[in-house]
């Protein structure tokens, strides 16, 4: 059951990324700039960070079996739109309908595997559900890469469909209820506040990437869903006297789940910022193809699934701090090594620095999901994986704004000063991989902080972490 819907939610969140090579084929077909074609994209994360905060209270209302009917049959329809897309209008709701149904598969997913499988097994098992949430994202643009090297944007969804529809009959078939539905009502204030919130801040920080006259807008829509987040979580804390919260706060009482919420949003931006970056540098500066680029960056993508599992049993048997601090620090050193990018960098190296910083994700990821979900009683599980993936999604569209606001920005100030076009984005690059490879030492620190295991670290801080508000 638990292969099955790591299947099932590898093939969605696939399509977060997959978009990524063909924005080129869709400004020539369907006539839109590529401001405009960006937004296939930003349309994506914007609709999960708006939906996910209401899959915890949508999990609890219905069975494991319509949970995964609803999302793979919402998703299945928003596929087939994309692709018969007569506009440009059409594919982008085509995206939204898409990625509503992407926004429960992983929830779901997570609630699942922590109800069914043992806690002794769930690192191993944890490991392949490493492959669906971290190693899609990577591989999207790679398999966009060859999908487009024989067809038009059209075929990445005629692709995708059948392979998504028969994980969906075979799922159906297999996929087991695994918890009574919950009658609750739900807070549609909180709802409202939480699309503005979540929705808004993604928004604004797609456009902190723009560079004519979108910044200004962007800090000011960043600075109107942050103050409806606090809306958001000071009506939170409130309904949490009365037990029915949308999004629960009180998973983060649980010390090892707040650290592992922290791990996990900052290794998401760095992995988005270096997918944004590398195939700009490969395809502008180097001037490679689509297919080149994702070849190069292939070997990185598959080397992080297949050791999915294999960190999985090592975390099992030696718990989280021996792989998650060499982790952190491959991903500092593999981010610090892309600030020394240039016109004649070998190839080889560039595919070896991908390589290591992939290697180092997967190492953190694993033990590091594994952990902060087994902090969670189990009435908290929908809740934290629902915020895991609100906080992946602001991650990743924080990621990708910052490194192509720096990069533009230092691009601009040297054209200014009269340096050529091409090495002033290469000096951009340089610097966007040094912004984040700052960011990501912050991954050492809170590396070092987690338990070696979850037992013994946080059941009773975790049990003593909810009771203050429950009564």
């Amino acid at each position: 059951m638990v292969r099955l819907l790591v299947l099932a939610t590898f093939v969605v969140i696939l399509n977060e990324t997959i978009l990524i090579n063909a924005i080129p084929r869709l400004m020539e077909s369907l006539h839109v700039t590529q401001q405009s074609a960006q937004w296939v994209s930003t349309a994506f994360m914007l609709t999960m960070a708006a939906i996910i905060p209401v899959t915890g209270w949508f999990l609890q209302r219905v069975t494991t079996r319509q949970a995964y009917a609803i999302a793979m049959g919402v998703f299945l329809a928003g596929t087939a739109l994309s692709a018969v897309a007569p506009s440009f209008e059409v594919l982008l709701l085509g995206r939204i309908v898409q990625a509503a149904g992407t926004a429960v598969m992983m929830p779901l997913l997570m609630t699942t595997l922590m109800i069914v499988v043992p806690e002794q097994d769930r690192g191993r098992v944890m490991g392949n559900v490493t492959l669906a949430i971290s190693v899609a994202p990577a591989l999207g643009p790679a398999v966009s890469g060859l999908i487009l090297q024989v067809g038009s944007w059209r075929m990445l969804f005629v692709v995708v469909l059948p392979i998504a529809a028969l994980v969906t009959l075979f799922g159906l078939r297999k996929v087991d209820n695994i918890s009574e539905p919950q009658v609750s009502s739900i807070d549609w204030l909180s709802v409202s506040v939480a699309a503005l919130g979540f929705g808004g801040l993604v928004y604004g920080l797609s456009l902190l990437g723009e560079t004519d006259g979108g910044v200004g807008l962007g800090i000011g829509i960043v600075i109107a869903g942050v103050a409806a987040i606090a809306v958001f979580v000071i009506r939170q804390l409130k309904l949490q006297r009365s037990g029915v919260p949308l999004m629960d706060l009180r998973t983060l009482g649980h010390r090892t789940y707040g650290l592992s919420l922290a791990l996990i949003s900052v290794g998401f931006l760095a992995m988005l910022g270096s997918m944004i970056l590398l195939p700009l540098y490969l395809q502008n500066i180097r001037g490679l193809s689509p297919l080149e680029t994702g070849l190069l960056v292939m070997p990185g993508g598959l080397a992080m699934g297949l050791l999915g599992p294999t960190v999985g049993k090592l975390f099992d048997r030696f718990g989280s701090r021996p792989l998650v601090l060499p982790g952190s620090i491959g991903m500092v050193l593999a981010l610090g090594g892309f600030t020394q990018v240039s016109m004649t960098m070998p190839y080889w190296q560039v595919l070896g620095l991908h390589a290591l910083l992939m290697v180092s994700l997967a190492a953190t990821f694993t033990p590091v999901f594994t952990l902060g979900m087994g902090a969670l009683p189990p009435h908290l599980y929908s809740h934290g994986s629902s915020m895991l993936g609100t906080l992946q999604q602001v991650a990743a569209a924080f990621g990708t704004a910052l490194v192509v606001t720096v990069m533009t920005a230092r691009a601009g100030h040297l054209v200014d000063d009269g340096v050529a076009a091409a090495p002033a984005e290469l000096s951009g690059m340089k610097l966007a991989f040094g912004v984040a490879a700052v960011l990501s030492l912050v991954t050492i620190v809170v590396a070092a902080k987690l338990p070696r295991r979850i037992a013994a670290a946080d059941a009773q801080e975790g049990s003593t972490a909810d009771q203050p508000t429950a009564s």
